[in-house]
């Protein structure tokens, strides 16, 4: 990774997952990120639905503190079944 490219922590860091509109992403997502990260904001998620109303995309945006913690919550949120893709 070049130098220009490195993130210096701490800092804000949106957190985006994707998903079926069926079921209730922006909780699972931030219980998933609450693990991992100490206080999200109310006002830190922010949901889209999709064009046809099939999908949400949830993106919550935090204070990172390392790589291995953004990396720790990539995992776990890519590991649910209800999670089509994360960002």
């Amino acid at each position: 990774m070049s130098e220009e490219n490195a993130l210096i922590f701490p800092c804000q860091f949106p957190i985006k997952a994707m998903g079926r509109v069926d079921i209730e992403l922006d909780l699972l997502v931030l219980e998933i990120i609450q693990k991992h990260a100490s206080i999200v904001s109310p006002s830190a998620v922010r949901t889209r639905a999709s064009k046809k109303g099939t999908y949400v995309s949830v993106t919550v945006t935090i204070e990172a503190t390392s790589k291995q913690q953004l990396d720790a919550i990539y995992q776990e949120l890519t590991a649910h079944p209800a999670v089509l893709a994360a960002l």
